[in-house]
């Protein structure tokens, strides 16, 4: 974690708190016991199966975004309700569905997620900062399709990831990995993956940059689904991407900033098609 920027040393030794203070009240056995009992609302949707369904139809492929705050931005949208805005997606043509759930830098929650998902039938991802076994069993138990791992939170013990990324896919979640750079990218790809995320936002100055994607795309097998994160706000931003052959994103403030998110997706991807 020494090699992590200063923000993300930050949320991820909050992460060790959170997990040792729910661990105290809800253990990992008796998560998998509420596991095994979920009824079939909960089973995994089949998240990268959502987004080949749409890029099968030569659509792009949207992961649209439930978010209302981040830490360089702050509050992003003050008129936040999670459900009406993951109806809107589903209306709107997304391929899935993000919510994110951290509560100290996000403000994001666990509900959001449960309700979210509850008001649609889209797959919905996990987006957190996940760095142990407990918190994958936590989001199975949540009935999330799909959780989020950043490369960047185990450049010390890429073991770790190697591991959670299995015990995810154990459980019947589809995993996204995330890399911001060619380092990350070599950690990354030492999975079986089926689904890449690569960041436009550097973690070290906030800026993003759509080159990062472009730049990593040699090295990225044509049979992985790259899914392009951040800096995705015009026309220009997708049609550059979909002529380098990526049809994959994940865009949240864009949506969240406008009246309609829904509205918003279906003007920035599907006015022309």
């Amino acid at each position: 974690m020494s090699d992590a920027p200063t923000v993300l040393k930050k949320i991820l030794a909050r992460k060790q708190q959170e997990i040792a203070e729910r661990s105290a009240q809800l253990s990992i056995s008796q998560l998998q016991a509420k596991i095994a009992k979920l009824d079939q609302s909960y089973q995994p949707r089949g998240f990268v199966r959502g987004l080949s369904n749409k890029l099968a139809q030569q659509q792009s492929a949207v992961i649209a975004e439930v978010k209302k705050a981040s830490p360089s931005k702050g509050i992003i949208r003050a008129d936040f309700d999670p459900v009406a805005i993951a109806m809107s997606y589903q209306r709107a043509g997304a391929a899935c569905v993000s919510v994110l759930t951290d509560a100290d830098f996000f403000q994001g929650h666990e509900d959001y997620l449960l309700a979210a998902r509850a008001a649609i039938e889209l797959p919905v991802i996990r987006k957190d900062f996940l760095i142990d076994d407990y918190q994958i069993y936590e989001s199975r138990a949540l009935g999330a399709d799909c959780v989020l791992l950043i490369v960047a939170a185990f450049l010390q013990q890429p073991e770790r990831l190697y591991q959670l990324y299995q015990l995810a896919q154990d459980l019947g979640m589809d995993v996204l990995v995330e890399v911001h750079d060619q380092a990350e990218l070599e950690i990354a790809l030492k999975l079986d993956l089926a689904l890449l995320g690569i960041n436009n936002r550097n973690l070290h100055t906030f800026e993003t940059s759509l080159d990062n994607t472009l730049s990593l795309l040699p090295m990225i097998d044509e049979n992985i689904i790259v899914v392009t994160e951040s800096g995705i706000h015009q026309p220009s931003d997708v049609s550059l991407m979909r002529d380098h052959k990526v049809n994959s994103f994940l865009v949240g403030e864009a949506f969240m900033r406008q009246t309609d998110p829904g509205a918003a997706l279906q003007e920035l991807f599907y006015a022309n098609v």
